[in-house]
């Protein structure tokens, strides 16, 4: 069985905390500890882990041991990220979104994983995101709550 790559956004690594999305999100850690699927991040994710609280920060730093799951964020991505912004399938406000999808995108990783169902987990801008990739040369990107992996076969 393929294991599938997963790229974790700030909000899914803070939902670990949650109270919310704790139960949901502790569940994809175990899964991803039996090898059902392999984490991935990335700079921008770095980037806003500045803010959050210290137990957010050193579960990051627990869960990306390996510093080649953390993928650096490159011009392409930045292109493709601005791409987005032009089609306007996020608002201005929230550029950070477009560059998590960029990166998924510019990767070729199966799962963009968020809690974030206003600006990523929707089908809605989801179909901009690869209505923008099918115009740049990307295929689709998939983004899903950890809820559509743990309940999975």
């Amino acid at each position: 069985m393929k294991v599938s790559t997963l790229y974790l956004d700030t909000s899914v690594i803070g939902g670990y905390f949650d109270a919310q999305f704790s139960v949901a999100t502790r569940e994809l850690w175990k899964l991803a500890s039996h090898g059902r699927y392999h984490f991935l991040s990335s700079d921008p994710v770095l980037k806003e882990l500045q803010k959050a609280p210290p137990d957010v920060r050193q579960l990051f730093t627990q869960t990306f041991t390996d510093l080649a799951d953390i993928l650096e964020y490159t011009p392409e991505m930045d292109q493709l990220a601005q791409a987005y912004m032009k089609a306007k399938v996020v608002p201005a406000k929230y550029a950070e979104d477009s560059s998590h999808v960029a990166v998924c995108s510019a990767a070729k990783i199966d799962y963009l994983v968020s809690w974030n169902f206003k600006h990523l987990v929707n089908v809605h801008r989801e179909a901009g995101f690869n209505a923008v990739n099918l115009m740049h040369g990307y295929g689709p990107v998939r983004i899903i709550s950890p809820m559509e992996l743990i309940y999975g076969p």
